[in-house]
């Protein structure tokens, strides 16, 4: 009996994947550790293997499609199968349809000619401007004529032809077969002085470059990682409401521990091999502070808050395919030269596209960094079901009081958004004003935690 591949499930929070490419064709034949296709989320890109020894009997969905997991992609089985049997009831007609069209749509480019593009019956049009049109595969029905009664004459067709970047003799004969009625190519091509060519009709998802008076206008189709971001960030902002509280403190003593972790001699070899970064300082106090305000520590999810007793540390990373979460497992329980060591592996896994989906899934707390790059205030969006995230923002000189004066100080800027729906303004301020003083004494919460002497200099 033919097998059916579905979609995995690629982490518990993940409910569908974009398919980036296909390995296979229809009719080739692979074994169970074939890998079938290429699949991408929000947070990572993955290979799926066919699961099954047999012939590829159908592929249900094209590259690009965003697919829910655990529903169909292909069958698998013996030549001659009957693929649409094997396929349950629930299946989206879109699924079928699509794959029956498909097949009546290759049994018809292989019997006859492309047809000319069609021209609608309630569209008159003059001899001369029909047969240009034809010759130069653009559809009439995008004009309109100037004729008498609306009727489309040859200088309208040579009017549409003045503003369309020039074709290739394929690309003309890709269009005529390929585009249906109503669509036209107004974007500038590929080719040799940006004309037309047949590979660009063949892949109209990638970004075009239109030319107009103004000059160049790229157009990007939002697609792959980047939709599956866009609706994940404004699925965040429509169902939470977000609030966003800003504070700063003092960095004297932490950028004196950097310093300090690099030369003193009472610190391991492992410490200073670690180049602990400002970052890791701050996820190491975060994963302090946070069991004690427990509320900031949780999921919401509906009417229900579902708190946890370790700290899952997830911090954002920017890479080449889009931002990615990554997670500190019980960070809490992690030495400062252990959580650097995991951040930078994860951050290194993400970069270069081997992380696994139970690395880039379950965090209960998210930190983001903006400071490296001069931002010193920002609204960080909630990674839901998070009910809190933390910015980390640039460091600035501030005025601080000294003995009878004031002098200038550094401090480092802290940004938190919370879900107001399950915490309010003032236990999240609590909590930002304790991680704020833990910042201000690292070296005391160092020396507790018994990684750095209290007094080594």
């Amino acid at each position: 009996m033919a097998y059916i591949l579905i979609m995995p499930r690629q982490g518990n929070t993940v409910e569908s994947c974009v398919i980036v490419d296909w390995k296979v064709k229809e009719g080739d034949t692979v074994t169970e550790q074939t890998n079938i296709c290429e699949v991408e989320t929000d947070k990572a890109s993955f290979e799926i293997p066919a699961g099954a020894a047999g012939k590829v009997l159908k592929i249900l969905h094209e590259a690009g499609d965003d697919v829910p997991v655990l529903a169909p992609i292909a069958v698998i089985g013996e030549p001659g199968e009957d693929w649409q049997s094997v396929l349950p009831k629930e299946v989206s007609p879109k699924e079928t349809v699509t794959a029956a069209s498909q097949d009546s749509k290759e049994k018809t480019s292989s019997h006859s000619p492309a047809p000319k593009p069609e021209i609608k019956s309630e569209i008159t049009v003059s001899p001369r401007a029909r047969n240009l049109a034809e010759k130069e595969a653009l559809h009439l029905n995008t004009l309109h004529g100037s004729g008498p009664e609306g009727r489309i004459i040859e200088r309208d067709v040579l009017a549409a032809l003045e503003t369309r970047p020039a074709l290739t003799a394929a690309a003309k004969a890709a269009l005529a077969a390929k585009l249906p009625v109503g669509e036209t190519v107004l974007t500038a091509g590929t080719g040799l002085g940006g004309r037309v060519t047949a590979g660009d009709i063949a892949a109209p998802a990638r970004s075009h470059v239109q030319i107009t008076s103004e000059g160049a206008i790229t157009e990007t189709p939002i697609k792959g990682i980047r939709k599956l971001i866009s609706d994940r960030m404004l699925k965040s902002v429509t169902e939470t409401a977000q609030f966003t509280l800003n504070a700063s403190a003092p960095v004297t003593r932490l950028q004196d521990i950097r310093s300090r972790l690099k030369t003193c001699e009472y610190i391991t070899d492992e410490l200073k091999s670690l180049k602990i970064t400002v970052n890791d300082l701050i996820l190491f106090a975060v994963s302090r502070v946070l069991p004690n305000f427990s509320y900031m520590n949780s999921h919401k999810t509906g009417d229900i808050i579902k708190t946890f007793e370790r700290v899952h540390l997830g911090f954002a990373v920017d890479t080449p395919r889009g931002l990615m979460v990554p997670v500190i497992r019980n960070a809490n329980l992690l030495s400062l030269s252990a959580i650097s060591s995991e951040a930078k592996r994860l951050a290194a896994a993400c970069q270069n596209g081997s992380a696994k989906p139970e690395e880039l899934s379950g965090s209960t707390f998210t930190v983001t960094n903006l400071g490296s790059l001069g931002i010193t205030s920002f609204t960080p969006v909630l990674n839901i079901p998070e009910v809190a995230i933390l910015g980390i923002c640039a460091i600035e000189m501030k005025p601080a009081a000294s003995g009878n004066g004031c002098s200038c100080e550094p401090h480092i800027g802290f940004s938190l958004t919370i879900n107001h729906q399950a915490v309010d303004g003032a236990p999240a301020a609590r909590f930002l004003k304790a991680l704020c003083d833990t910042v201000a004494d690292i070296d005391l919460l160092l020396a507790l935690a018994a990684e750095l002497p209290a007094h080594a200099g």
